[in-house]
């Protein structure tokens, strides 16, 4: 984990580099302070050497300026680089979370994965700066108080060290519990993340049941346990800082008692001795540095290990070695004996599919809810693999093309339409991001959301709000066939993108519908009668199983089955 750690400095080694020595010069500085100090009340103040005392003086004022010169770039430029880097793991995280599959998104809360990718990251780029930092001025500056000491008085230099052994025992036995409770807590954070999250998102169904309280008492319930898990937290917290506590004052009470014995003893003098405290309290600073390093590395370390699990999580569906770029597409489409089941379900969904949609053709599927349509639709463009069976495309099958190439083939028209809260335009656009004004303009009008957007104020530039919130069903449903326009793809899926709009609504779509339907293989999924009657062929699906197919009328002679449905309002 810590080479994996340390690739992150590698684009930002020049102020890796100058942070790190600046922490080197600064620790040297430090040192030679106490050194100086002695040496004047020593040497130069019993010998009223003025010039003397004037150039040590002179000499202890540049240093003061040089730290804090040290210090502005330390800070300044080490801090940058933390930023860099987690900038670059934000971009790793990210652009690697675009390639997982449909099953982890299936099975992790967006709370938890903003918790990762916000909070986790902002930590981490405090310890990639502050950890080697903290660490270096504080190495240096305890060997070269301890060189100096030996080198004045080794008795009393190794006095000073007896305490240093318990300080490391005591930092990393209680470090270790405190990297458990650090990550215990971030668990807890990322639950009330998503738990916030859940709730706004949900806001109107909240108060249409008149669910608030009930919202406050499971909010109430999550923020309980963060609070408790904090609460554990501070406790180990607090015992490690009371014993560090303890250590510090006890390293000073043992250098000052073993001092006043060698006075008394008369193997050094007073001046000796208020040189080693300078040296304690030097010492004594690092130590705290290193003990506030401890607690921030271990909760670096606890959100560093989140970010590696998602990092090491694996795509369920990847492109094979030399996958085929899929191109000049007809849009033929054979289904043969398709089997498929959830990852975390043992019931299956498909059970021996066989399907031929001919290229330029409509196909509905029909069947009640929970009979595999819409799987049927996520399993054509490859967002699920199943467990037996192949799909293939013009005689190619999916497995072995890119899915960036079979995907860019395919328009998805879906039931629950997602915007980006950003405008008409960018919205339309996301189906071809270098399209023209003129194109974009084209697809709105073929979707015949065009004269909606121009009786608009701002017209394209009209922000649609966070999922579109700002707009009604009907008119989110004819962007995003608007959006389907633009791509242009050669096979359409509409999955149920009629069946929650008013009849008003429905007409504009069903006419857009028809028109972006001309000329491509287009496979429907409905319930009403008005989508489905003039598709050239329906299947009619039950329990995972297709058990009927034919044109509308040929289903209805048979009297079975679709009939049943139709016959029972299912679909009309």
């Amino acid at each position: 984990m810590l080479k994996r750690f340390i690739k992150y400095y590698k684009p930002h080694k020049f102020l890796f580099i100058l942070d790190m020595v600046v922490a080197f010069l600064a620790a040297i500085l430090s040192v030679f302070t106490p050194m100086l100090t002695r040496t004047l009340l020593k040497v130069h103040i019993p010998n009223k050497d003025i010039n003397g005392i004037f150039t040590l003086l002179a000499i202890m004022f540049g240093i003061i300026i040089f730290k804090s010169m040290f210090t502005y770039i330390r800070i300044r430029w080490g801090h940058v680089m933390g930023v860099r880097m987690e900038s670059d793991m934000r971009s790793d995280i990210f652009a690697h979370l675009q390639k997982l599959s449909f099953n982890y998104f299936d099975n992790v809360k967006t709370g938890h994965i903003m918790s990762r990718i916000s909070n986790d990251l902002s930590l981490i780029a405090e310890v990639a700066h502050h950890a080697p930092e903290d660490l270096i001025i504080s190495v240096f500056i305890i060997i070269g108080s301890f060189i100096a000491m030996f080198y004045y008085n080794t008795s009393l230099a190794i006095i000073a060290l007896i305490p240093v052994p318990l300080l490391i025992i005591w930092g990393l036995t209680m470090g270790r519990r405190m990297k458990g409770g650090f990550r215990l807590v971030r668990k807890r954070i990322a639950d009330i993340n998503s738990t916030v999250e859940n709730s706004v998102q949900g806001i109107r169904e909240v108060k249409s049941f008149t669910n608030e309280h009930l919202e406050i008492e499971k909010f109430g319930h999550i923020n309980f346990t963060f609070q408790r898990a904090k609460e554990k937290m501070y406790k180990i917290m607090s015992t490690y800082f009371a014993g560090m506590t303890f250590l510090t004052d006890f390293y000073y009470l043992i250098v000052i008692g073993g001092g006043v014995i060698l006075i008394y003893q008369g193997k050094i003098d007073v001046i000796d001795l208020l040189a080693f405290t300078l040296y304690v309290n030097f010492i004594l600073r690092p130590i705290e540095r290193l003990v506030h390093f401890t607690e921030q590395f271990q909760q670096g370390s606890a959100a560093f290990e989140r970010f590696i699990e998602i990092m090491d999580i694996e795509p369920d569906i990847k492109d094979i070695k030399n996958a085929l770029s899929l191109s000049n597409v007809k849009g033929f489409i054979n289904i043969e004996n398709i089997t498929f089941k959830y990852r975390y379900s043992d019931e299956w969904v498909l059970q021996n599919i066989n399907m031929l949609i001919p290229a330029g053709k409509t196909i509905a599927l029909v069947g009640e809810s929970g009979a595999g349509k819409s799987t049927i639709a996520s399993l054509i463009p490859h967002f699920y693999e199943a467990q037996h069976g192949s799909i293939s495309i013009d005689g190619h099958d999916i497995m072995e093309i890119t899915q960036r190439s079979l995907r860019k083939n395919i328009g998805i028209v879906q039931q629950n339409v997602f915007l980006f809260d950003t405008t008409i335009r960018e919205n339309i656009l996301y189906g071809n991001p270098a399209a023209s004004e003129e194109e974009v303009i084209e697809a709105a009008k073929k979707a015949n959301i065009l004269d909606f957007i121009l009786s608009l104020t701002n017209g394209f530039d009209t922000l649609t709000g966070e999922r579109g919130v700002k707009l009604s069903g009907g008119q989110k449903q004819r962007i995003s066939i608007a959006r389907a326009f633009l791509k242009n793809p050669p096979i359409l899926i509409f999955d149920e993108a009629t069946s929650s709009l008013d009849t008003e609504s429905e007409a504009y779509i069903q006419k857009a519908m028809e028109e972006l339907s001309q000329n491509r293989t287009t496979v429907i999924i409905a319930h009403r009668l008005s989508t489905v009657k003039n598709a050239d062929l329906l299947y009619v699906l039950n329990k995972g199983k297709i058990i009927e197919q034919g044109t509308h009328q040929e289903l209805l002679d048979k009297r079975e089955y679709y009939y049943n449905l139709y016959s029972k309002n299912m679909i009309r």
